[in-house]
């Protein structure tokens, strides 16, 4: 067969007729090989890296241009810093109400009612926590926001991000700045020098663990009985199937909400390590919870939950991260406390303890991390190996043609590409899938938007767009060629 050059003009595709395109290949090998070179000397002008799965691909955000993304990505990373300061007006508020003191100061009219012990305990107690919860709803929609901004080109990636801003958010305005705006807002000075830091800790957290023991209640047990009866997508599907008579594709099916419930968790774990050393009483809040929080979520996961796409355990490393942070900044507490004790030969023996975290961490990010970031060459040979044996490869071959498929719903509009060098390991074509339906294979609802799903605008651009591409793809009179596994390929103008 005739070898074709990438660079032959008429063959290759102007730059804003492929912006992005999915690239397969025989092997899952060959795949991983061209994701991870350099694929010309200028490393912007083609970006390779593996596609994610069809299900998981996040399709409005494909066209964007991939100098537009480090653009993207500072932006949305001072919005989120901005939101972060801007979410103290009301954390400070709301720390002002555990501390009664300050309150019948800075409002005196409320002396009276506050010498009421039942009046105390639900304004000192309960109310800020629940102001604080309230607040807080609004914190996941908007790093999701910011995280969709960023530019990932699936879903489990878009949802990571947001999870890491929820984390470091819940973490910044939850923690540091209710423990630091409270009893040490008089001890600002003492942080200048990092030796007193763990000192002004030490006499901090235990000011807060009434309050700390609350916001597990009012978030961790509430949110399990919510989270258990799932009231919006019951109220949803009952307007749906009794008021609105729709079919069942229309009802609402959950995804577990790994933005939410992960930061959640991690907090939790947080100050149970935290806490454990001057307010042990928080600890059974949280054995409950735990205890609960399996319970609830294996139900939900076997009973409720719908896995559309395979997040391929990149939720792993914010966990063991936030755990070893976790652990070392509770045995800075602890060196804080045996300062405080005037106990230098227990001071003495926290510090290594502390260097010990530190490296088994470094161990286990040069032992683990490399398999989060790229799949291991080995496991696909043997995958494979396996499926050629097995007589699989060329069904799984068949099935690409309808894998990555944008509009599920729509008739058979090929979409050819540019046919590159082939040898005996890879052969590829560049462009985008077949969108014919395979009735082995389950479709995709993807849309172009968001916003326009359900419109009639979003079919009429795709029929004008799939017509152009006929017209000029006819003219060029290129030909289809063999398809594999894929890999994501966003070129200069991507």
């Amino acid at each position: 067969m005739k070898k074709h050059d990438v660079k032959d003009s008429e063959l290759s595709l102007p730059d804003k007729d492929c912006g992005a395109a999915f690239v397969f290949f025989k092997t899952r090998y060959a795949a991983l090989v061209v994701s991870e070179i350099v694929q010309t000397s200028n490393p912007m002008e083609w970006v390779t890296s593996l596609a994610p799965d069809r299900d998981d691909v996040y399709w409005s955000n494909l066209w964007l241009p991939y100098k537009q993304l480090w653009i993207r990505r500072i932006v949305t990373l001072s919005g989120s810093i901005v939101f972060m300061f801007l979410f103290l007006i009301p954390v400070t508020f709301i720390q002002g109400l555990t501390q009664l003191e300050q309150l019948q100061q800075r409002l005196p009219f409320l002396n009276g009612i506050l010498k009421k012990k039942y009046i105390t305990q639900l304004v000192t107690g309960y109310l800020p926590s629940v102001i604080l919860q309230i607040f807080l709803y609004t914190v996941p929609p908007t790093m999701m926001f910011f995280s969709t901004l960023e530019g990932p080109v699936s879903h489990s990636e878009r949802k990571r991000s947001a999870c890491c801003k929820v984390l470091y958010f819940t973490i910044w305005n939850v923690f540091f700045v209710n423990v630091l705006s409270g009893s040490a807002i008089s001890q600002v000075n003492a942080l200048s020098s990092p030796k007193d830091i763990p000192m002004v800790l030490a006499r901090a957290v235990p000011v807060q663990a009434t309050f700390f023991t609350t916001y597990v209640l009012t978030s961790g047990w509430a949110s399990l009985s919510s989270e258990l009866m799932q009231l919006f997508g019951l109220t949803w599907n009952f307007i749906m199937k009794y008021v609105l008579r729709m079919k069942e594709d229309s009802y609402f099916v959950p995804s577990f909400p790994y933005h939410t419930e992960v930061p959640k968790v991690l907090l939790f774990g947080l100050l149970g390590f935290t806490c454990s050393v001057l307010a042990p009483l928080i600890l059974p809040f949280l054995l409950v919870y735990f205890f609960l929080g399996y319970v609830v979520y294996r139900n939900q996961f076997l009973n409720v939950y719908c896995t559309k796409y395979d997040t391929g355990g990149l939720y792993w490393p914010i966990a063991h991260y936030t755990t070893i942070f976790s652990i070392v900044l509770t045995q800075i507490i602890c060196l804080g406390v045996f300062g405080l004790k005037e106990s230098p030969v227990a001071a003495g023996f926290t510090v290594p303890l502390i260097i010990l975290t530190l490296l088994f961490n470094q161990y286990c990010s040069n032992r683990l991390r490399p398999l989060f970031k790229t799949l291991p060459a080995q496991d696909l040979i043997d995958m494979d190996r396996e499926d050629e044996q097995s007589g699989r490869m060329d069904d799984i071959h068949h099935r690409l043609h309808s894998a990555y498929c944008q509009f599920a719903d729509t008739d058979d509009i090929p979409l050819k590409g540019v046919h590159v060098d082939r040898d005996a390991d890879a052969s590829g074509s560049s462009g985008e899938s077949s969108c014919k339906e395979d009735t082995n294979q389950p479709t995709t609802s993807d849309i172009s938007h968001p916003t326009l799903e359900g419109l009639p605008v979003n079919r009429l651009r795709h029929a004008v767009r799939s017509l152009s591409s006929i017209i000029r793809l006819q003219k060029r009179g290129l030909s289809p060629q063999p398809a594999g596994p894929s890999a994501d390929v966003n070129p200069q103008t991507a």
